[in-house]
């Protein structure tokens, strides 16, 4: 018998294989930051685009493989005796067991070649395949790395199977599926990133906003924000968001001192919108909305009941069982589309909580013991 050494397959670096990897390197990378984005800034239109984007560009891409499946499925395969050089059971948790089969496949009409395969045998047939046995194969012409034993030849090819006599041949006649190369995996993680980092920079506004309103007040005011301090109280405000933080012995559950720090915030008669409004002992944060964007889900800060938040935080750490509160926090906002108030207060009985809405009447409430 003559030998012939096949060729190495060529690696998929082609233009069309490179830049399929890098959309489908982007599209993860930004579903991904996506998801942590929309997490962190509490946007959920941006959370469930991280989770519509990467279903919509499967479906897209499983319907553009369609004709190229077809193609596949109508090229007509060829059949041929392969000798079973080894096998080996990958696992075996069910009657069918994946099989690593190693076959020397001599086609009638063309050279003899190695190629590996795993395929599902049945725990029943498993002992009809064995080491120097004969098997009837099929596999594309173009793609012989796939091939697959016929466990259910035609009479002749398993007459032919019964007496034949292979002989092996050398490793180096295997053939594999084409690697996919380094210029495809470069485009892929290329993709990644710039997908990732474009959402980043697409919402850094919202992701630094909300870190740098509670950070503590800056020493030198910048050139888009105002700072005003007193003997009492501190107040920054930016174009994203606005604090207000109050001396020692003071409290914003005083009687008049939240109504006169979001008048502060707000320059009196100015009517920005706000995203979110926190609330603790000393320290009011305000995420303002960004301006032009009707859609976003702000309300007015200075509509807020704010003369109920002393009895919700009473409510939160006596009705609730927390005891006698050693911290508390009051949020504010409408992600959801009606304005809700939660109050969580922490004391030595543990942490309870409630929900308020706009006019300061409690809807839900909720604590957890130590």
């Amino acid at each position: 018998m003559t030998t012939t050494t096949h060729t190495p397959p060529a690696t998929h670096n082609t233009p069309v294989a490179c830049a399929r990897g890098f959309l489908t390197g982007g599209v993860v990378g930004a579903s991904l930051a996506a998801l942590v984005v929309g997490t962190v800034v509490e946007n959920a239109p941006l959370f469930v685009a991280g989770l519509v984007v990467p279903t919509v560009y499967g479906l897209l891409l499983f319907l553009a493989g369609m004709p190229r499946r077809a193609r596949e499925a109508a090229v007509v395969h060829r059949t041929a005796l392969a000798r079973i050089e080894s096998l080996e059971a990958v696992r075996g948790e069910s009657s069918d067991v994946p099989v690593r089969f190693e076959l020397t496949v001599v086609p009638d009409d063309g050279p003899a070649f190695r190629v590996g395969t795993t395929q599902d045998i049945n725990l029943v047939d498993l002992p009809d395949y064995r080491p120097r046995g004969v098997v009837v194969v099929e596999y594309p012409p173009d793609r012989p790395w796939r091939v697959r034993i016929v466990k259910r030849p035609t009479p002749p090819w398993e007459k032919r199977a019964a007496s034949a006599h292979l002989e092996p041949v050398s490793a180096t006649t295997t053939v594999a599926a084409p690697p996919e190369g380094c210029a495809f995996g470069f485009a892929v993680l290329l993709g990644l990133l710039l997908g990732a980092a474009a959402v980043v920079l697409l919402f850094r506004a919202d992701l630094f906003g909300r870190d740098d309103s509670a950070q503590p007040p800056p020493s030198v005011p910048s050139a888009s924000s105002s700072t005003s301090s007193t003997a009492s109280s501190t107040t920054v405000v930016t174009s994203a968001s606005g604090t207000v933080t109050l001396g020692a012995g003071q409290s914003f559950l005083d009687k008049g001192e939240l109504g006169r720090a979001v008048d502060t915030l707000t320059k009196g008669g100015d009517a920005r919108q706000a995203l979110t409004v926190v609330v603790g002992e000393r320290l009011l944060s305000v995420v303002f909305a960004p301006t032009g964007a009707p859609q976003t889900p702000a309300f007015d800060p200075r509509a807020l009941p704010y003369d109920r938040f002393p009895a919700l935080v009473d409510e939160a750490a006596t009705a609730l069982g927390a005891g006698s509160p050693q911290t508390w926090q009051i949020t504010a906002e409408r992600l959801t589309g009606s304005l809700v108030i939660r109050v969580v207060v922490t004391g030595p009985g543990g942490t309870a909580s409630l929900e308020a809405d706009g006019r300061g009447d409690v809807v839900r409430r909720a604590g957890t013991a130590r």
